[in-house]
Parts: structure tokens; sequence; C-alpha cells
């Protein structure tokens, strides 16, 4: 099996592909089939004349987040997302998906966020969790380069911290808890055991005065 990003690696060679059905379309003799695998999308293309008609029948009725394994050459076509093409061979259908809700047409914000789990395999929402991966990958990179300690302080709490009056409130196995506000202080605390730390809220380091000083890390 190979992974859609690697397929540079592969042109004029036959491979197979597995995922989702991203989109499909259908003209005289001919199914276009949008495969997205997590790695990146590819135009995988059924021809009437190079398949048996099983193959051509499966890829036909094939809905939006059907599962499948796609078995093709790799030819390199520069109008494609990510420049190759799959011309396919054989094709296995793992399941083919029913009523998925969430079409390619628009839908409203509200009921993108009803299916929120659902929302991410699109396009846009798997673009974005990319771009926040690698800007999350660098920060950490960053502060690791320089000797940084990651640390975690804790998320929700019973009661307010560090005298902060606001209290942004939350149900944890049907108990109150709120989101702490306590990233200060236990940095603190970590700062003067491992002399510079990091997290996803704060970075500090201990100067020579043995004074704590954060700035935001992003």
């Amino acid at each position: 099996m190979v992974y859609i990003k690697e397929l540079s690696k592969f042109e004029g060679q036959t491979v197979t592909l597995k995922g989702w059905v991203s989109n499909k379309r259908t003209g005289k003799g001919l199914v276009f089939i949008i495969l997205r695998d997590g790695t990146g999308l590819c135009q995988c293309v059924v021809s009437q004349e190079n398949v048996n008609e099983t193959v051509f029948n499966n890829a036909d009725k094939l809905t939006q987040e059907s599962s499948v394994a796609i078995t093709g050459k790799i030819v390199k076509d520069e109008r494609q997302t990510g420049g190759y093409e799959l011309q396919v061979t054989e094709l296995e259908i793992y399941q083919v998906a029913e009523e998925y809700p969430v079409s390619n047409k628009a839908h409203g914000i509200e009921f993108l966020m009803d299916h929120r789990h659902l929302w991410l395999r699109s396009r846009r929402q798997w673009a974005i969790m990319k771009i926040r991966n690698q800007i999350i990958f660098s920060i950490h990179k960053f502060f690791q380069e320089r000797d940084f300690v990651q640390m975690d302080a804790p998320i929700f709490t019973g009661n307010a911290c560090e005298g902060t009056s606001n209290l942004f409130e939350s149900e944890f196995y049907d108990t109150p808890a709120y989101l702490s506000q306590s990233g200060q202080l236990y940095g603190e605390a970590m700062a003067m055991a491992m002399g510079k730390i990091h997290s996803a809220l704060h970075s500090a380091r201990k100067n020579r005065k043995r004074v704590v000083t954060f700035r935001n890390s992003g």
C-alpha cells in the first residue's frame, strides 16, 4: 500500500491506495473518484475500456465517504491536485457509506457545527488541521531546540486559581468543574525546578535573580 503524499516516488508504477471517497462524478464510460487517505487527495480514473464489468459497476455505485482499496498505474498530470492521478485496474469496496449528511454543497454553520466530527473530513477543515499541526510542531521545535522543557498544567479545577473571579463552568462526569487558569502558578514551580519551561500557554525561565519571567508562546 502507498500513501497519496508519496505518489511522486511511484510514477509509472502500479500501486494500491486505501482511503475514502471524497467526491465522485461520472461520464460516458468513465467514473472519476477523488480519494482521500489523510495525507492528500488523488483523482482515480475508472475507464470502462480498461476494467472488467464488476470493477466498473462497483466504482459507479460508490458514495461519498465509502471506504475502498484502489489499484492502478500512477500517471503524472499537472492539472490534478498533487500533480498525479491513478488509472484504475482493480477496485475493492470495504463499505458503501449510506446517508452521509455533509455533502459537497453549501451548509449552514449551525448544521456543520452539529456535525463537527464529520465536517473535519472536508477539504477546508482538513487543510486547517494540517496548518494547525505545523504551527504547533514549529512552536515545540522552537522551544526544544533552545532546551526548554515542556510542562502541562491541569485543564480543570474545582475552584478559582490565583485569586481570579471569572470562572468558566463545565461538567466532568456529572460534577461541576471549571476551566483552570493556573498555567502561571504551575509554570513558576516548574521553572524553579527546570530552569526553562514551556507549555501550550506559557514559556518561562528562571534568571540569575531567581525571578520567573513569562512570555506568550503563541
